[in-house]
């Protein structure tokens, strides 16, 4: 459970964004919508296939 305190006298939208800031973090909305569709593990693997060269493409860019 996320507890966020809330000062007194602070801005409620102040709170309303850490607290959103914190619940983003957990990544709970980005696993369920995973668990909504079936992917395939080799589709999966290829996704992780291509970050990995994306990045790395980055990093030679970069030196």
């Amino acid at each position: 459970m996320i507890i966020i305190p809330v000062k007194e006298g602070e801005n409620i939208e102040r709170a309303l964004k850490r607290f959103k800031r914190k619940f983003e973090k957990t990544g709970v909305v980005k696993e369920l919508r995973e668990r909504q569709k079936f992917t395939k593990p080799s589709v999966v693997r290829r996704e992780e296939m291509k970050k990995a060269a994306y990045v790395q493409s980055l990093q030679r860019q970069e030196d």
